[in-house]
């Protein structure tokens, strides 16, 4: 799958997907970026091999989600090696980056894992995920990021989402001093961006563009699906494109 489009200045939208479809709408939206994921009803998880081989041939920058179960960030050992054979499989698959993160029990990043992991990941363009909304000191870990080399942080501000987060997302900006994108992330949508985008140095927005869809009846009879689910929109994608192409 090879789906062509101009690039356009100004900031960069990054749509996460979970799907073959997701990656397709966000793609035709006018995504900058991808963050491929699976499970993305709990927060984003690891997407399959074959979902990166497919997503390696889009004509834009795809990144992997490297998380292999729900819940907290804190890994067990072979836990840690299966985030090591992940990263190695995007690699292989031809993507152009990893979004990887670990902290440990005492709400701090996990300095050890996170140099492990950024080390097999080296040559791929780096993205802290959430994990940096449940550590204590951000601004350590905004730190710890930048002496790996991560390009960015996706972040909501430590907050449910981004814009109940702005007043943390600023102070992050502001001592990253232009070392490493902050990138909000969570409930960003088109009627908030604007406030977003206002705060300096943030040139980058994470979202999944999303709108629920009603579920075949026999699917959810069976357990195979919930009553309603949410599918990447390409409308969605395009309309927050438009409003950060626009200078707001």
């Amino acid at each position: 799958m090879v789906i062509s489009r101009q690039e356009a200045p100004g900031p960069l939208l990054e749509i996460c997907v979970d799907d073959v479809a997701g990656l397709e709408a966000a793609i035709v939206g006018g995504a900058d970026r991808i963050e491929l994921c699976s499970a993305l009803g709990s927060g984003g998880l690891t997407p399959s091999r074959g979902f990166m081989a497919v997503a390696a041939k889009a004509s834009i920058p795809v990144h992997a989600l490297i998380r292999p179960r729900a819940g907290d960030f804190t890994y067990s050992e072979t836990e840690i090696s299966v985030m090591e054979s992940d990263i190695a499989a995007a690699r292989e698959a031809g993507l152009a980056g990893v979004v990887i993160g670990a902290t440990t029990a005492e709400a701090t990043l996990d300095v050890d894992v996170m140099r492990r992991l950024a080390r097999v990941a080296e040559g791929l363009d780096l993205t802290l995920h959430r994990a940096i909304d449940v550590v204590a000191d951000m601004g350590a870990a905004l730190d710890l990021a930048i002496s790996l080399g991560f390009s960015r942080i996706l972040t909501s501000g430590g907050a449910r989402h981004a814009e109940e987060g702005i007043e943390k997302l600023a102070r992050l900006a502001s001592r990253s001093a232009g070392r490493i994108s902050i990138m909000p992330g969570g409930g960003v949508r088109p009627q908030n961006a604007s406030r977003l985008l206002a705060v300096p140095g943030i040139r980058e927005l994470h979202a999944s563009c999303s709108q629920a869809a009603a579920s075949e009846a026999r699917l959810v009879e069976l357990g195979f699906a919930t009553e309603t689910s949410r599918r990447t929109d390409a409308d969605t994608v395009r309309a927050l494109k438009a409003l950060m192409r626009s200078g707001l």
